[in-house]
């Protein structure tokens, strides 16, 4: 029998862009890289009258939140403290943007947003603990209890409303529709997704859509509400955003956005660094790295993003359809499966991963030296316990489908332990390869068409957290260090970066990869 284991934003470069790395940033991708497909019919309504700012008051639409299975009871109740102290000062309230989205479908979403017609400091006077953040678009943020609730004023974005997009929206009167939605419409109209651009107001019920978001859900697609070539460009920030959005939703994408991120995808490149963490970090923390993984491949942005991965998908012979060969994306959808929008997890527990599987690729490992290592990870360093569990373990390895685990050997006590403490050396080697520039850039070398990048967002801080995750494989037990007991995970700490929960969790991703459960006992 096998053991039961207790696991149970705007574009600014950050280096200098020279017209060699511009076009070598174009180039055609590799020849062995699948073209990309068309995903679905061209948007809905013609580029021209878009371009002109013109969305006929006909096409908006005023959608009945309980018809679509809405109920303020979904409402964070930290939210609705929110809205109900701005709505009694006598302030107009909406939800909007990708919590309105998810709702409609059923999701938690991982946050809710708050526009009202409240100034933000009427806003910073209603709420005792509340703070004004961000310059170029300035929000509130409200503290309620542990919670924040982000809280933005209609007259703050009109003020950095695009001017010279204004001068070409014609503001026609509509019979039936009120001055209330032509100023809800131009603040939609500043958004960059169809399926973002809906507002809600709870108190009646009301859905409004201005962009056609509706019927984008319906068909899983995402659109850019302006076209996409324009879009894209003028905040190429969007790119990173749709490529989350489609991949968290199992999303396809129109066929002009998907032009568009293809084309433009090098402009990534132009974001700093932190903007660069916090776009991967929403892809990889929140249950949907595997697919983001596989979007940011599609597109030709993670060579520019991870070329480290990305070499290694070309290497692998990356089938689009096959994860179950891939050890990479199966570590990541093991991870998945354990994280949600609203149970993240701490950024250092995907760099753990992916240095882990750098270590691997660079030395193949026995599966019996994957299992100590994890587990002596899990328990603070205490190898002899691990060693102990490992060998008790009759639950059958996935045999043949990694290249990353080696055939087993019959190890003998002290070779294990120094094949574990090698496989250290080699996790925390790859965690400095993932700080070092000139490495990076090396990483595609070998595929001269292949667009060159050398970006590193790893900072410094979240190194040495993923240094700390695996020191106590080589430093021995920790004094005082007590390990994980039981299966449930405690996602408040392990978005904090609780070293114990971020070690845990690791653990489960690694077994689940190496012993996974579908693998026949033969």
């Amino acid at each position: 029998m096998a053991i039961s284991l207790a696991f149970g934003s705007s574009c600014h470069p950050h280096f200098r862009l020279n017209s060699s790395l511009l076009r070598r940033v174009s180039t055609v991708r590799l020849s062995s890289i699948a073209a990309i497909e068309t995903i679905d019919e061209p948007d809905g309504f013609s580029t021209d009258s878009v371009k002109k700012g013109i969305k006929m008051a006909s096409e908006w639409k005023r959608l009945s939140s309980k018809e679509l299975g809405i109920s303020n009871s979904m409402i964070s109740k930290s939210t609705r403290i929110v809205l109900n102290g701005l709505k009694r000062k006598g302030f107009d309230v909406y939800l909007v943007g990708g919590c309105v989205r998810d709702l409609i479908l059923k999701r938690t979403p991982k946050d809710f947003d708050v526009l009202t017609t409240a100034e933000l400091k009427e806003v910073m006077k209603t709420f005792s603990r509340c703070e004004i953040v961000g310059r170029r678009f300035p929000i509130c943020h409200v503290h309620v209890g542990d919670d924040i609730v982000e809280v933005s004023s209609f007259s703050t974005s009109a003020r950095n409303r695009n001017q010279s997009m204004e001068s070409d929206i014609a503001f026609e009167r509509h019979e039936g529709f009120e001055e209330k939605d032509y100023t809800r419409w131009r603040n939609c109209m500043q958004r960059d997704l169809t399926i973002n651009g809906l507002m809600f107001d709870p108190y009646v019920n009301t859905i409004y859509d201005y962009a056609g978001g509706i019927d984008d859900i319906r068909k899983a697609k995402v659109r850019t509400i302006h076209p996409a070539s324009f879009s894209l460009v003028e905040d190429c920030a969007r790119i990173l955003r749709a490529i989350r959005i489609a991949a968290r939703l199992g999303f396809g994408f129109s066929r002009d956005t998907a032009r568009a991120i293809k084309h433009l995808a090098h402009s990534v490149l132009l974001l700093d660094k932190g903007r660069h963490l916090m776009e991967v970090n929403y892809m990889l923390a929140y249950g949907s790295a595997e697919p983001s993984l596989r979007l940011l491949w599609r597109f030709g942005l993670l060579e520019l993003l991870l070329p480290i991965q990305a070499a290694y998908f070309v290497r692998d012979g990356f089938r689009r359809r096959d994860k179950k060969t891939n050890m990479l994306l199966s570590l990541f959808s093991n991870m998945d499966k354990l994280l949600a929008p609203d149970r993240p997890c701490h950024s250092s527990l995907w760099v753990a991963i992916l240095a882990f599987h750098m270590a691997l690729l660079d030395k193949p490992r026995d599966p019996l030296v994957v299992a100590v290592f994890s587990l002596a990870v899990h328990n603070g360093g205490d190898t002899e316990e691990a060693v102990s569990i490992a060998k008790r373990i009759s639950k059958p390895y996935a045999k043949g489908i990694y290249h990353e685990l080696s055939e087993p050997q019959d190890l003998d006590l002290k070779t294990l332990k120094k094949q574990v403490l090698d496989l250290g050396v080699f996790v925390n080697r790859a965690l400095s390869n993932m700080t070092d520039s000139y490495y990076v850039s090396q990483a595609m070398s070998s595929y001269p068409k292949a667009p060159y990048s050398d970006l590193v967002f790893v900072s410094l801080h979240l190194y040495l957290k993923g240094v700390k995750i695996f020191e106590c494989v080589n430093k021995g037990k920790e004094v005082g260090f007590v390990g994980k007991q039981g299966g449930n995970i405690d996602y408040e700490l392990l978005g904090m970066g609780s070293l114990q929960e971020v070690r845990h969790v690791f653990a489960r991703v690694v077994f689940d990869t190496v012993y996974p459960l579908d693998v026949g006992c033969g």
